[in-house]
């Protein structure tokens, strides 16, 4: 394609921090209306990337050009570029929770009346039409923060079409979407692209949704252009390959086929009430876990799996709770996590970001903090033990860092997941519970948590794994449960498992 029909080409994007080259002479093109995906491991440089382009890190704390419309861009933020119309959506959404849907959609581009004022009339009646664009049919008036992240994605797409975007930055979609959502938005981005001519550029560690939907491919490993793939050139194995500078040949490391034990874990009749939502949020779920056994809890977001989890894990969100837990066939009550911890569960959440992990403090704080018992006296931490527990963790689980003192918000995100998986084995658990285990991590650092949950299992831990991605359930599990609208509704062994059978357990069909 000539020039004229390429909406950008960046020309040796160089990106440092201090001790770090995160972005080596990237040269990346992109032609008009087409859906562009860049790809690579985490820590690769992609997020960097993108936002160099978008004036988040403005001109001048980078080298090389940015070639926009023909133009070189000197962007000294983010408004800049949005006037240019480039629209970047960040894997966390930029969403005020207590403002409503159509206030977000103009939010920081207010419609006024010529005098300054809002004209809340007119701002009503454009978001309606832009929520439409989108298939989104939801109550304008209704808070944000009361909606799922699929319709939240929606609205952020919403939002970019009303500042007359031409060119659609989206991080990680869809980490946080289940396969029904994430599906509507990848149908969005096509039907933008033929109906608008909007061009995207969407980095994605779902390799299924690049073989979908991409006219195009740049593979980014440690900063460095790798390869640029066209349409006819994708494939899921080459681009494995070139992500993680070798072949795997099976994302599912094998393992010895599971063996009947003990149960270790059983619900029994468990039920929890959510009295804010005046309703059952998980309804008479009997489940069990043996020793050494994965089993999967499998359904859409929203089922209760969660829910689930919390409520086993010390009911954190003190719902009314009825039914039994039984941990090695004994009795127990879970009314904080520190009964779960000395019952001998951990549960490593969904939300690392949030509820795992503190990321202005350093490897050695976060993967002690646990068990700080262990490694105090009188209630002084001794730094010589956390020091050197922190190491034994980093070694054994393979945690890339510069050293242990390094801030977590540093560590890309397979390797935040894999310091909140050491801070949870510190505890010395016998049952592990994982929640979206490999969410928003590349799949070289998925192989290596598989791996983990492999070595676990052999040594004799019970993991209950809670997971939307049903290639992952049926890859790494020995057993699983079915959960749809806070209900158990099948329970499959293995080997009688199948997608089919699973989404339609999920869906009630």
């Amino acid at each position: 394609m000539s020039e004229n029909n390429k909406i950008l080409v960046m020309r040796s994007i160089t990106k440092t921090f201090p001790g770090v080259r995160a972005l080596d002479e990237v040269d990346i093109h992109v032609d008009k209306g087409e859906i562009h995906f860049i790809v690579g491991e985490n820590g690769a440089g992609k997020s960097t990337l993108m936002k160099v382009l978008s004036g988040i890190y403005p001109h001048g704390t980078y080298s090389g050009d940015i070639v926009y419309d023909n133009e070189i861009q000197t962007f000294s933020g983010i408004k800049e570029s949005v006037n240019k119309g480039i629209v970047i959506i960040n894997q966390e959404l930029a969403l005020f929770p207590d403002l409503s849907v159509f206030e977000n959609v103009y939010v920081g581009h207010e419609v006024t009346n010529g005098n300054g004022i809002i004209d809340w009339i007119k701002t009503k009646s454009l978001a309606k039409e832009y929520l439409d664009m989108v298939g989104l049919k939801v109550d304008l008036d209704q808070l944000v923060g009361t909606l799922g992240v699929g319709k939240q994605q929606l609205i952020e797409i919403a939002k970019a079409l009303s500042q007359d975007v031409k060119l659609l930055i989206l991080d990680e979609p869809t980490a946080a979407l289940n396969e029904n959502d994430s599906e509507k938005l990848l149908n969005l981005l096509c039907e933008l692209k033929n109906k608008k001519g909007i061009t995207s550029i969407m980095i994605s560690h779902k390799l299924k949704e690049v073989e979908a939907i991409a006219d195009s491919v740049t593979v980014i490993r440690d900063g460095k252009v790798i390869t640029r793939m066209d349409q006819s050139e994708i494939n899921q194995n080459e681009i494995i390959k070139h992500m993680v500078g070798r072949e795997i040949d099976d994302i599912y490391p094998k393992r010895k086929k599971f063996v009947d034990g003990d149960v270790v874990l059983e619900t029994v009749h468990f039920s929890a009430f959510d009295n804010g939502l005046n309703r059952y949020i998980i309804n008479d779920v009997n489940i069990k876990l043996k020793k050494g056994e994965v089993v999967g809890l499998a359904g859409l977001m929203g089922a209760g799996r969660t829910e689930l989890a919390h409520s086993i894990f010390g009911n954190v969100n003190k719902y009314t709770l009825s039914g039994g837990i039984l941990v090695n066939g004994n009795a127990v009550k879970m009314h904080h996590p520190q009964d779960a911890i000395k019952n001998g569960i951990a549960y490593v959440s969904e939300d690392r970001k949030t509820d795992g992990l503190i990321l202005i403090e350093d490897l050695g704080q976060n993967i002690t903090l646990s068990n700080l018992f262990k490694i105090s006296k009188r209630g002084i931490i001794d730094y010589f033990k956390q020091s050197f527990y922190a190491d034994k963790y980093v070694k054994d689980l393979n945690i890339k860092t510069p050293s242990i003192y390094q801030k977590l918000r540093n560590l890309s995100g397979g390797n935040q997941q894999k310091v909140q998986v050491a801070k949870w084995l510190f505890a010395n658990p016998n049952i592990l519970i994982l929640d979206e285990p490999t969410r928003g991590i590349d799949v070289g650092a998925k192989y290596e948590i598989y791996t983990i949950i492999n070595e676990l299992v052999e040594q004799g831990m019970s993991i209950l794994v809670i997971s939307s991605e049903l290639p992952e359930i049926l890859g790494i599990c020995d057993r699983i449960y079915v959960i749809a609208e806070g209900n158990q509704t099948a329970e499959f062994n293995i080997d009688d498992a199948t997608p089919e059978e699973i989404m339609k357990k999920a869906t009630l069909v």
